[in-house]
């Protein structure tokens, strides 16, 4: 499925050739993000993001950046994670190296502009007004506040408006040359080109990226003495809600069995808690469940947007499904869901920025790589006895988490809502 070569500075390239395809995408993932920072630095990882495309000594604007991509039909983005940080850039196949090119020139010339520093930092206070109107994303952060008080892994990955407004260019150059350093990233091609050619154009490109030492995260501390809820007292139309348990690390045996029971849950129209919530009892357009992984840690989290007048039935159903699960998994069900994750992945898998992905975020956070022929077999070993044994863990009451949004102004009666 891959090739792995590891360059003399310590830089991993791992490449999928794929000859079928006439896109190639150019990825390089590297460790840092909202769990590497101090409550000081809170979003520092993700500004440095931001500055990366502001300009370098040959490409000095942003707009010569995107230019460059875009005159070639290509895309450019990056995101930053709790964990990782990664760039990328989708071209036509001929056009693999200077994609490779500009975000190697991103990546270690870009210049830290005072002047641009301080425009990029509005855009960012910005950005974190926007996602405070949107009462999902509120409850969303909520939850991992919840979840994990007082650490890392509750913040936002983009910071707060306090942290960002004291970040300074000194603060981002420490932070970078503290991370930024080729034995913590991957480079992660997948496209038409061979794994010698990738192999080449990193030495060149990439090649003089000098070893330094690296910073490591914040373990994640999961101690709960019992159930927990959060409010956040909103003026909206809806109550926007999330029931969330601390769930299990990226290196959990029972990780994929926990995606499963994901599935069986909250996961697309045919899936317990939208059958439930939405279609028999009519109390949400929207709810869904979701997993996250984390190196140490991870969550198994319920959301729902519903009239505040029904915050009660919808939290009592969801705990009823929750409950149910641990009892009640019909081999049909199972299978459906089993086939609805392997369908998923094999369909995401023909695009060349979801196979960069694949493998970039593996070897970066795993330090290997699962094929998708190992993953599904996994799955396809997933028994029900299995899917009620680990819903029988994680969802015991005194886990139990719970953020709200909405027009409320007291905590206790969500507390008692918990306790039915």
């Amino acid at each position: 499925m891959y090739q792995k070569t590891v360059l003399d500075n310590g830089l991993r390239v791992v490449s999928s050739t794929l000859p079928h395809t006439r896109s190639v995408t150019v990825a390089i993932f590297v460790g840092a993000g909202s769990r590497y920072e101090s409550d000081e630095l809170g979003g520092v990882s993700h500004f440095i993001e931001h500055m990366l495309f502001k300009g370098t000594e040959r490409r000095p604007t942003a707009r010569e950046i995107a230019e460059a991509v875009e005159g070639v039909g290509g895309v450019i983005n990056a995101g930053t994670d709790k964990e990782v940080t990664v760039y990328w850039s989708k071209v036509p196949v001929q056009h693999f190296e200077l994609a490779l090119d500009i975000l190697a020139d991103n990546l270690l010339r870009s210049r830290f502009d005072p002047e641009e520093i301080e425009k990029e930092r509005q855009v960012i206070l910005e950005e974190l007004a926007m996602y405070e109107d949107n009462p999902s994303e509120v409850a969303g952060l909520l939850i991992d506040q919840t979840l994990w008080p007082d650490q890392p892994l509750g913040r936002d990955v983009a910071g707060t408006k306090e942290s960002v407004a004291a970040i300074t260019r000194d603060a981002m150059l420490d932070y970078l040359h503290g991370h930024y350093v080729p034995e913590n990233a991957v480079l992660a091609v997948a496209g038409c080109v061979p794994h010698e050619a990738v192999v080449d154009a990193a030495w060149r490109m990439l090649g003089d990226w000098p070893r330094a030492p690296h910073g490591t995260w914040y373990p994640a501390h999961d101690g709960q003495p019992g159930q927990r809820v959060s409010l956040k007292s909103k003026k909206t139309e809806q109550a926007n809600l999330c029931l969330g348990v601390h769930g299990l690390s990226s290196f959990h045996p029972d990780r994929y069995t926990l995606d499963v029971l994901n599935t069986v849950l909250g996961d697309g129209m045919s899936s317990r808690l939208f059958l439930e919530v939405r279609e028999k009892r009519g109390l949400a357009y929207d709810v869904h469940s979701y997993v996250s992984h984390f190196l140490d840690t991870g969550a198994a989290v319920v959301s729902a947007g519903v009239d505040p007048k029904k915050v009660g039935p919808t939290i009592e159903a969801i705990l009823g499904e929750l409950e149910r699960v641990k009892h009640d998994v019909p081999e049909a069900e199972l299978r459906k869901a089993k086939e609805f994750i392997k369908g998923r992945l094999l369909l995401r898998m023909e695009d060349t920025r979801a196979v960069a992905s694949w493998l970039g975020g593996q070897e970066l956070l795993r330090g290997e790589i699962l094929s998708v022929d190992d993953v599904v077999r996994i799955i396809d070993d997933v028994t029900a006895d299995d899917l009620k044994r680990v819903a029988s863990d994680l969802f015991r009451p005194e886990r139990l988490n719970l953020a709200v949004v909405g027009p409320f102004r007291s905590e206790a009666r969500f507390a008692t809502l918990l306790q039915r």
